[in-house]
């Protein structure tokens, strides 16, 4: 293997390992994504459950103020794009439960991806650790 394909596999294996990365990133993001969304739909179900609750609610920098909670049919829900709309409580579950499947499909999609660039990282491996013991090995004389 010349110094210019060992050269070439390196950047290889460097944009391999940007990859990875990036779609681990990606996968935590959308496990928080998901454990979020499954605590608004619990949530959700417990506010349906009781006319009046009590909540705290976040004001900013770790800052939360006692409120009560009276309505029990509608809630506000950001849907995209800063775009906030008021939905009754079956129909933000289901919301939330069409995004949950978005999201598993999302994180099927990403294994799949980390576990095909892993393979490729380890193939990278393979060949590098090859190329330097035949650069260690004195060449046959003939």
């Amino acid at each position: 293997m010349s110094e210019e394909q060992a050269e070439q596999l390196m950047q290889q294996m460097q944009m391999l390992e940007t990859y990875f990365s990036d779609l681990s990133q990606r996968e935590y993001t959308f496990k928080n994504i998901f454990r979020e969304a499954i605590a608004s739909i619990e949530s959700i179900k417990a506010l349906s459950k009781s006319p009046e609750s009590e909540s705290l609610v976040p004001i900013g920098m770790g800052t939360f103020v006692h409120t009560k909670i009276s309505s029990n049919t509608k809630i506000v829900m950001n849907i995209g794009a800063g775009i906030a709309v008021e939905k009754d409580f079956p129909s933000a579950i289901n919301y939330l439960e069409s995004r949950i499947k978005e999201i598993e499909i999302a994180l099927q999609d990403t294994a799949v991806k980390k576990q095909d660039a892993s393979a490729r990282l380890e193939q990278g491996k393979v060949q590098m650790n090859q190329m330097m013991q035949d650069m260690q090995q004195p060449p046959a004389s003939g």
